[in-house]
């Protein structure tokens, strides 16, 4: 249990709560817990009530974090330099960067809190993503560090660890393909399929289909064919499809719908019935302009 935490029990037929204002452990599973509400006016708890807890604090605490956060373990060595300081850091796969900077140096007054301020400084990585886990301060003797210098100094050194990895980084190789290729689950395609292009017709056959009819666009169909595939069915609109008479006494078996023609003009085009897959087919020919224009992608 933790401070915060919500305890509940019923009174009666009611469900009452209270917060644990405090938690203290005294013994194996054995806690005492002080409410921010005086007992005595805590209604119907007495010795033997049975207490559930209905909110954990210290759980939701745990969901409120940024899980998906992660943070990269750098191992940091700063050094003095003949002409100024220099960091160095390593991450946790092994890449390095280094950065130095030139400058006077001058020697520290107080040691202890000049090397303090300097692990301050350079240990701010918050905003980056890495965490420093060792910084090694290998001076021989104590120097002062101002503080521009040392940010100046772990914002190159972050910056050069940063362009390290990205050099490093291999992208993976992509999942060769299969061999031999899946086989397609058919071995004829129709024109529905809109095979149009050499690359198209190469895969297919490379998975294995044998006939392969052009596209519609390709103007090679020159009989009846679907120009319309549509889930609105008229002979369901017309109440004269068969399955809504399935099991009608005297009904079943009687239905007749076809042929069913929509007429636009001097056009009239055939109406085909999948009832299977529940479609409506549009059945007609290609227009003579469309088969007289240049196909597509055509120069």
């Amino acid at each position: 249990m933790a401070n915060g935490d919500g305890l509940t029990w019923l009174n009666k037929r009611d469900v009452v709560g209270v917060q644990a204002n405090t938690v203290e452990r005294i013994g194996d599973d054995l806690w005492r817990v002080h409410p921010n509400e005086a007992v005595r006016d805590l209604p119907g708890l007495h010795a033997g009530t049975a207490i559930g807890r209905n909110r954990d604090h210290a759980w939701e605490q745990a969901l409120n974090k940024n899980s998906a956060e992660r943070r990269i373990a750098v191992n940091a060595i700063v050094t003095k330099t003949a002409d100024g300081f220099a960091l160095s850091l390593t991450d946790s796969d092994g890449i390095a960067a280094t950065a130095a900077v030139a400058c006077e140096s001058q020697p520290s007054r107080d040691a202890v809190k000049a090397e303090a301020n300097l692990r301050e400084q350079l240990g701010r990585l918050g905003n980056t993503d890495f965490e420093l886990l060792t910084l090694v301060v290998e001076f021989s003797q104590p120097w002062f560090v101002p503080n521009s210098l040392a940010n100046h100094l772990r914002r190159d050194a972050v910056a050069a660890l940063i362009a390290a990895r990205l050099a490093a980084h291999c992208r993976p190789l992509r999942r060769p393909a299969l061999e031999p290729p899946t086989l397609y689950p058919e071995e004829s395609l129709s024109y529905l399929a809109n095979v149009y292009n050499a690359a198209a017709r190469r895969f297919y056959e490379r998975h294995g289909v044998k006939l392969i009819a052009a596209a519609y666009e390709a103007h090679e169909e020159s009989g009846d064919d679907a120009l319309m595939i549509t889930r609105h069915c008229l002979r369901y609109s017309f109440s004269l499809c068969p399955k809504q008479a399935k099991g009608v006494t005297g009904v079943q078996g009687q239905v007749r719908a076809e042929p069913m023609v929509l007429v636009n003009g001097n056009e009239k085009l055939r109406l085909e019935f999948d009832c299977k897959t529940c479609e409506m087919h549009v059945i007609g020919k290609m227009k003579g302009h469309v088969r007289n224009s240049p196909v597509p992608g055509h120069r």
